[in-house]
């Protein structure tokens, strides 16, 4: 409530600094064109005359803009309002010329001169009627473009949260494929592991559990701190190496004061797991494979490669590398890269660019 009051009393000031500052130059051009005419008033003469006459507008524009909208001049009464204005003009007009002719006989008084209203109505019915009614339709002419700019304004957030609430929503099904997919990859590991190691089976059920909960716990957030996507990829990992033993080696490069950086929640597992599966897996040696994360200017860079036999002619994005290329899409836009490309010196890489942001 307090906020709407401010909002409230800014209004008004902005409206009386605005109508102060036309009187202000009406009085300084009132002043410089006295002096030409060869009958000079003074600054303060001036600037009382002209303030009067436009502090009378201000108070009478706000039943103007009470008219403008109540009665628009758009839609299927656009007639009816225009007569309603044209009206309004005539009678702001005349009202305008009553309470500054009553305004000039009171200040012509207090500086001891003797005026008559009447002479004095006449005058500015005679000078002013139709300038008046020029600035009856100015005041309307803006208050119905201020009207259609806080509707385009209105229309451009709405518009806004729609595309907030759509991209959320895609997102959310993205990762919703995500979990499931790699659900079953582990499941199915453990299910080969089950007949060869019945206690390295055992191991990776509860790892893969307490893992679960992990991911369960972060579920909602589309973008987590760097150092828990590393933690949840190390545990990952955990999982991994004990199907594949002394076949997998990981390392891991991550210099310290990035770890406060965000990234896109479970970005780097799906590509760690095609590493396993495309560089790891067919080799009978088994391999390496390194996750790395620096910053490159404003860029924060992820790097997963592996040295195995990279990729192949045939190679198709399913799943998770897809899943990864739809997250960054939707999350950033245009301001993001993803490659995947094999290395010369053998195996593949999958690098990832975003926003550096904390």
């Amino acid at each position: 409530m307090s906020s709407e009051n401010e909002r409230r009393g800014l209004k008004w000031l902005l409206g009386f600094l605005i109508w102060t500052g036309i009187g202000l130059a009406f009085a300084a051009q009132f002043y410089v064109s006295s002096v030409k005419a060869g009958q000079p008033v003074s600054w303060q003469s001036a600037i009382i005359w002209s303030l009067g006459d436009w502090y009378v507008w201000a108070l009478l524009s706000i039943l103007v803009l009470k008219l403008a909208r109540r009665f628009p001049l758009e839609g299927k009464q656009w007639a009816v309002c225009l007569a309603i204005h044209l009206c309004g003009s005539l009678v702001t007009s005349v009202a305008y010329i009553f309470v500054r002719a009553g305004l000039a006989t009171l200040q012509s008084h207090l500086h001891g001169q003797s005026a008559d209203f009447l002479e004095a109505f006449s005058s500015l019915l005679i000078k002013t009627l139709f300038f008046n009614a020029l600035i009856y339709w100015v005041i309307v002419s803006v208050a119905h473009a201020l009207n259609y700019y806080r509707r385009y304004r209105e229309r451009e957030l709405r518009a806004s949260e729609l595309e907030r609430n759509l991209t959320a929503a895609k997102l959310k099904t993205l990762q919703m494929q995500l979990n499931p997919h790699f659900l079953f990859n582990t499941l199915h590991a453990i299910s080969a592991l089950m007949h060869k190691d019945v206690n390295a089976a055992d191991r990776m059920i509860s790892r893969l559990s307490e893992l679960l909960r992990r991911a369960l716990d972060s579920s909602e957030a589309q973008e987590v701190p760097l150092r828990q996507e590393i933690d949840f990829l190390r545990r990952y990992l955990e999982i991994e190496q004990t199907r594949f033993g002394e076949r997998l080696a990981v390392q891991f490069a991550i210099p310290d004061g990035i770890s406060d950086l965000l990234v896109p929640n479970l970005i780097l597992q799906p590509l760690v797991e095609n590493a396993i599966k495309h560089g790891i897996e067919p080799n009978a040696r088994g391999g390496i494979i390194e996750i790395g994360a620096w910053l490159e200017e404003n860029r924060l860079v992820l790097e997963v490669r592996d040295n195995g036999g990279g990729f192949s002619k045939a190679y198709d994005e399913r799943i998770g590398l897809g899943n990864t290329r739809s997250r960054l899409t939707q999350l950033y836009g245009d301001d993001h890269t993803f490659d995947i490309q094999t290395l010369a010196s053998g195996g593949a890489s999958a690098t990832i660019r975003i926003p550096a942001i904390k």
